[in-house]
């Protein structure tokens, strides 16, 4: 197998099968992919189009193909030396709906179920009505509502033998224990009698073991001609016996049915953030982590999978543990695994936000993570900082909206008091207990907990922080204190002395300091319940709401990023790069993952922007004047708001298609179609004027009335003409950076990762945008039939120049491995006219070299030029200083004509004279 040089990252679904994956595997080899980088193929929710929500982790996706499709896909890549990177869950399951077999197990049985404690539930509550239960918000209303009408019937599932009881997809199952309670209904003998037998469980030593065989017994019962149906009948809530009755029966379970409103003040269990479909998993428990991960330990021991991506790292009680133990478990498989698939090392990556100044803690054992926070890096290098304050201004004149930061801190409060006001109250009783086990803090009060906890949330400058039974790791202090300072700030000094004791508490002291018993198990579960609730309030609140409030530039606003930083030196991005190389020199390199909010090359056309503030500023202006007719007056303001209108502006300047014409009718509706899906979601998750929770309908439609007036009416033709013209002084340039922004990912420290199609140019928006079909034949083609360089550049907009570069440099990677895998980096100076224009490095090697020269900043440079190519007389006397001589005997450019002039300098006139970038490899 070929050493790991780059993935591909591919979403598996039902229109997007494991076979279908297979013809392409020849394609992806050319591109120069070493390794397949899969969505989870375990199997998921029927009709799934990402695989995170697994009902059965023991089975191969049917709906991808199974075991059988995997085996031929993973056959045709060892055809082609390459290997399989899979993605997996292991902090939560999808539960509801009725095909989870752990979930609906524990709904029948409760505590007495084997897979009770795999799910994250508190089952003491101190609410009398959840005494011993686990709350079930899956109801369309509210739990009287519902059974009055009708809508929770009970019913007969004659394959499975199982009574449960219907509510839309929803299937929840009766107790074995109460079947008796049903089936002394029934008008038939010999369902009376099972009846009987059914209530004799309740007296057995191994109620679960015998009642399978009873269940097996009535099905086959009702099968042959026993009706249940007036059994059945007699607990029709229509009828005011059959109500109780049905009651009464629901109240004897291990769950209470409520309307999907109480989730967020009353869930008694851990989700993925506030989301009641996905159950978080106990995976720090033993029994647990084999359970979940038993199929893909055997795959990895067949030699199947070659490496694991693990989603949602923090979510976990305990992440660091948690990797440490998977790579114990994983190196003890790979001596069994077969020949042809031997590897010396197992990657294993991270789903990880990193904070400003944060990086990923070595101890964890894993080989990084999956790249979020090299694509703020190239993001940050390729922002003008002139373009900070016009830009700022602009947004804050428009929008009146707060600064970034505050934006933050409001949202994290509006969750902490929302979606997630149970995990919080969860989070202050827990630290309450933790309170009274003390005689010297026995008196704080539970509000004055909240109000701290609260605080301290609000001002996490990361998504979590890793306490363990030695406290807080020296690495994470930093980002704790600024929290406990910004905490300081927002409370009065009364409550001071509060965040005392959760500093003491949140990992300043100890567990061990404890002695074993109730007190020490107390404050850890304080601990983790702490640490589960920042990082899903961090997502919430930056992620899911600020990122849809803010938009001074939306270029800043990306998974991974900090919005409220505007841009970086080449200097920081030559740091990060060294420290990677250092720390994590596998680490992944992303600029495009299936949870971005807009492509890569809509990034990297916005940050054109930031180079032409001024200019953006009057062009907002002018569209805000010919949109004024479209503007709808509602009671609470126009719609679209001021800051909805700009989140518009900048959203069609950034997605706008290369070859859409602005009078082709047709392709303006599919166009407006797609950014209309977009403007939707981008209304609800900035919860203002609407939300999920509470759509506001007219003031959407007024938005969408406004799309379309503005991309499709005749009327307004002026309008939609200035913003095709804008779109299209800013493309060219938008394409040179990303071509640099592609060259940067896979040439720096890291493995690049490709998200799936993206060799061709990314203009796509916030899912389900971003996993639309990719049309691989025509990628296919271009790459079996490969233009000229200047055929390329000509025509541009079709992708194939991007296409081009990616294949050739990561060709390059396979031909150089040792070159780029742990190849020196050393940073290169430029002088000349133009060297703030310029950002140059080596990799350095045994024998060989690589030099590359990009471009940042440089639209002014570019001009007005039709083809993303800065003429080299531009460039005058620009030249990048080397600290050794590069000869043309010896070095070879991306593309065949690049000039190299005996010296220890490069002159940017000849080396970008044909490419608008380049990699130069040297060799002895």
């Amino acid at each position: 197998m070929n050493a790991l040089t780059a993935t591909q990252r591919l979403q598996f679904h039902s229109d997007f099968t494991l076979d279908d994956a297979v013809p392409l595997v020849p394609y992806f080899a050319r591109l120069g992919i070493s390794h397949l980088y899969a969505s989870p193929i375990l199997k998921a929710r029927a009709g799934s189009r990402h695989g995170y929500d697994v009902v059965d982790p023991t089975l191969v996706n049917p709906e991808l193909g199974g075991e059988a499709a995997l085996l031929r896909l993973v056959a045709a890549l060892r055809e082609h030396g390459m290997g399989l990177i899979l993605d997996t869950v292991s902090n939560h399951m999808a539960v509801g709906g009725a095909d989870n077999p752990w979930w609906q197990d524990l709904l029948a049985w409760g505590r007495r179920s084997p897979y009770a404690e795999f799910f994250d539930i508190q089952w003491h509550s101190s609410d009398p009505l959840l005494a011993g239960q686990l709350l079930l918000p899956f109801l369309g209303s509210d739990y009287g509502v519902a059974l009055q009408n009708g809508e929770l019937p009970l019913t007969f599932d004659a394959e499975r033998g199982v009574l449960e009881v219907e509510h839309h997809e929803h299937r929840f199952p009766i107790c074995p224990l109460d079947y008796g309670r049903v089936l002394g209904h029934s008008d038939d003998a010999a369902l009376q009698a099972l009846g009987k037998r059914f209530d004799a469980l309740n007296d057995s030593t191994q109620p679960l073991a015998e009642a399978a065989p009873l269940q097996a017994e009535l099905a086959q019962c009702v099968n042959q001609g026993a009706s249940l149906d007036r059994a059945l009948k007699a607990f029709d809530s229509h009828t005011e016996d059959g109500f109780q009755r049905l009651h009464l029966l629901l109240e004897r379970q291990s769950y209470r049915l409520a309307s999907w409103r109480t989730a967020a003040d009353d869930i008694n269990w851990r989700r993925f953030f506030d989301i009641n479909e996905l159950g978080g998993l106990r995976v720090e428990r033993s029994a647990v982590f084999e359970a979940t991960h038993a199929k893909l330990f055997e795959l990895i021991e067949r030699g199947l999978v070659d490496g694991l991506r693990i989603d949602h790292i923090d979510g976990l009680a305990d992440p660091r543990r948690y990797c440490r133990n998977l790579r114990r478990r994983v190196d003890t498989l790979l001596a069994k695994r077969p020949t042809e698939a031997t590897l010396q090392h197992f990657p294993i990556y991270v789903e990880k936000i990193l904070g400003t100044g944060e990086h990923l803690h070595p101890d964890w054992l894993t080989d990084g993570t999956t790249g979020y926070e090299f694509m703020n890096q190239v993001s940050l290098v390729q922002h003008d900082p002139a373009g900070e304050a016009p830009l700022t201004e602009l947004w804050r004149s428009v929008a009146e909206r707060p600064e970034f930061d505050e934006e933050v801190r409001i949202a994290r409060r509006l969750v902490l008091n929302a979606s997630l006001a149970g995990d919080w109250e969860s989070v202050a009783q827990a630290l309450l207990q933790v309170a009274r086990d003390d005689l010297m803090t026995r008196d704080l009060t539970l509000g004055a907990i909240r109000r701290g906890v609260q605080a301290l949330v609000e001002h996490y400058p990361v998504y979590r922080t890793y306490i363990s039974a030695c406290g807080r790791p020296e690495q994470d202090e930093p980002f704790f204190q600024q929290a406990m300072e910004g905490a300081r700030q927002s409370l009065s000094e009364a409550d001071w002395p509060l965040l005392e004791q959760l500093q003491r508490w949140l990992g300043g002291q100890s567990w061990r300091e404890l002695p074993v018993g109730r007190a020490r198990k107390r404050l850890r579960h304080a601990c983790v319940r702490f640490q589960q609730l920042t990082a899903p309030s961090a997502a919430k609140a930056v992620e899911d709401t600020a990122f849809y409030r803010s938009a001074r530039l939306l270029s800043r606003n990306d998974v991974g990023f900090e919005a409220e930083r505007f841009s970086a030196s080449p200097a920081e991005f030559h740091n990060e790069a060294q420290r990677r190389l250092r720390d994590f020199p596998d680490n992944l390199l992303a600029t495009a993952t299936h949870d971005h909010k807009r492509g890569e090359d809509c990034r990297a056309r916005l940050a054109v922007l930031s180079e032409r503030g001024p200019w953006l500023a009057s062009r907002v202006e002018h569209w805000r004047e010919l949109a004024h007719s479209l503007l709808d007056g509602q009671d609470d303001g126009p719609a679209p708001s001021p800051a909805d209108e700009m989140l518009l502006f900048q959203t069609l300047l950034a997605s706008w298609p290369l070859t859409l014409d602005r009078d082709d009718r047709a392709g303006l509706q599919a166009f407006a179609e797609r950014v209309g899906q977009w403007q939707r979601k981008a209304l609800r998750e900035a919860k203002l004027r609407s939300s999920w929770a509470a759509p506001n309908e007219a003031y959407e439609q007024a938005c969408s009335r406004y799309l379309e007036g503005l991309l499709i009416s005749e009327d307004h033709q002026h309008l939609r003409h200035s913003l095709a013209d804008a779109a299209e002084r800013i493309a060219c340039p938008g394409a040179l950076n990303g071509l640099v922004q592609s060259l940067l990912r896979m040439t720096t420290p890291g493995v690049p990762d490709l998200y799936q199609g993206n060799e061709y140019w990314d203009l796509s928006l916030v899912d389900p945008d971003n996993r639309r079909p990719v049309d691989y034949a025509a990628r296919h083609a271009s790459l079996e039939h490969e233009a000229p360089l200047h055929d390329l550049l000509t025509h541009w907009r079709d992708g194939r120049l991007k296409q081009s570069v990616i294949a050739r440099v990561l060709n390059l990677r396979r031909a150089h491995p040792a070159l780029f895998q742990r190849g020196a980096y050393l940073p290169l100076n430029a002088q000349g006219r133009h060297a703030d224009k310029v950002l140059a490095f080596a990799r350095l090697g045994e024998g060989e070299r690589a030099i590359i020269v990009v471009p940042r900043l440089a639209s002014d440079l570019l001009g007005a030029a039709s083809i993303p190519l800065i003429a080299a007389q531009n460039w005058d006397d620009t030249r990048v200083i080397l600290p050794f001589a590069v000869s043309p005997a010896t070095c070879s450019g991306l593309f065949p004509n690049t000039v190299v002039s005996p010296s220890r300098e490069l002159m940017l006139s000849e080396v970008l004279s044909e490419c608008p970038l380049n990699l130069l490899i040297e060799q002895a």
